[in-house]
């Protein structure tokens, strides 16, 4: 299968780096282009992606408003931010919001042609080491609320679906958690799909978020 992908930044010149990059994977389309994100809905629209690689700092629509704006709709394709910075707040906000990872612009294309791969299949980009360096560095002004709030939504699951969810908060894979609970990876797969749609979250970084949110993970363990 083809990925149909656009590209969403202000900066022509990265824009066009991108194009020409990710234009040499045989399975890899760009199917549009845009430069803010007010024109993101209108370029899925005409364009179907199933992944859009959004910058995350635009002058009149942020990657950040766009991405909310996307990921509510019932057919919103996979977003990768954008970013020049590791650990950034605006990233850690996208990826509450849904998007499925990030990449700097620094990345060699290799990597972020892995990545596009990887987010079209389902699969987050975005380690557990990464993760967590986003929550030590980024301040959160409400760290109680917060907590109190993730605990709640996680009250909600059942004892087999909260022991998956910490799982995945550390970062382990379908495989990982079958090994660990004692469980089937179909079941796993069951329990994820059945985590996603009880909280009403998008993927397996936003669980990640939320277990580490609760402070359900031990003191040095990867988020």
């Amino acid at each position: 299968m083809t990925i149909r992908l656009i590209v969403v930044d202000d900066d022509p010149l990265v824009r066009a780096g991108l194009a020409f990059m990710l234009g040499g994977a045989e399975d890899l389309e760009i199917v549009g282009e845009g430069a803010d994100g007010s024109e993101v809905a209108a370029l899925v629209d005409e364009h179907a992606p199933d992944v859009v690689l959004m910058d995350i700092r635009m002058p009149h629509m942020d990657g950040l408003t766009a991405t909310e704006a996307l990921r509510r709709r019932p057919d919103a394709p996979e977003i990768v931010v954008l970013t020049t910075f590791h650990a950034d707040e605006q990233v850690l906000r996208a990826l509450r919001a849904g998007a499925a990872g990030f990449v700097l612009k620094d990345t060699p294309p290799a990597e972020i042609v892995a990545a596009v791969r990887r987010v079209a299949s389902g699969d987050p980009v975005l380690s557990p080491a990464v993760t967590r360096q986003l929550m030590t560095h980024v301040s959160d002004s409400r760290p109680e609320t917060r907590r109190n709030a993730a605990a709640q939504r996680l009250a909600a699951l059942a004892e087999r679906e909260r022991e998956v969810a910490v799982a995945v908060g550390r970062g382990q894979s379908n495989a990982e958690v079958a090994a660990a609970l004692f469980m089937s990876v179909p079941t796993v797969k069951t329990h994820v799909s059945r985590i996603l749609a009880r909280l009403g979250l998008n993927n397996r970084v936003q669980i990640a978020l939320l277990v580490h949110d609760a402070g359900l993970l031990d003191e040095g363990e990867a988020t």
